[in-house]
């Protein structure tokens, strides 16, 4: 059974100038004929035309109903949601039982010839808070790098909304 996915554009209202097409009737279908053609180009079939009542806001507290021409269109699915059988290219061989052991490493430099290697600063690592309890103060805005000119990260306390006593 195949599946679609729709889509609706509006019409178009105006028609494109254009010198094959004389009469306004020529343009309009030739602007159609275009929009339809750079649908079918992103591989959407075409359907239908539709006429369908939208109810819209008129002034302050009015409505009104106005009527929409759209155009209809469908294509199948993405064949990615559709299940398919694997390849021999793309199943992974099984791992062995007994994997080989590692190459034995080559011995260390004398220390007195060797430089001390440069070691990368680590990253900071961000953990996600834990909700607070009600009525308790919040930590936003956390620094997790020192700042240039004080040696404590910077933080910035504020108190929960909801705890005006005169509220």
């Amino acid at each position: 059974m195949s599946s679609f996915e729709y889509t609706a554009i509006p019409a178009p209202i105006r028609s494109e100038k254009a010198k094959a097409a004389k009469t306004p009737a020529e343009r309009y279908a030739l602007t159609l004929t275009d929009e339809i053609n750079r649908m079918a180009s992103e591989g959407w079939e075409y359907l239908r035309a539709e006429t369908l009542p939208s109810e819209e806001r008129s002034g302050l507290t009015g409505r009104t109903t106005l009527f929409h021409n759209l155009l209809i269109f469908r294509r199948p699915k993405a064949a990615a949601t559709m299940p398919r059988a694997l390849t021999a290219a793309e199943v992974k061989p099984a791992a062995p039982a007994n994997p080989p052991a590692p190459p034995a490493a080559p011995a260390p430099a004398p220390a007195a010839t060797a430089k001390p290697a440069e070691q990368p600063r680590p990253e900071p690592v961000v953990t996600p808070a834990a909700e607070p309890a009600v009525g308790a103060e919040t930590t936003t805005g956390v620094s997790t790098t020192a700042s240039p000119i004080f040696s404590e990260p910077m933080r910035v306390t504020e108190k929960p909304l909801g705890d005006n006593p005169k509220g």
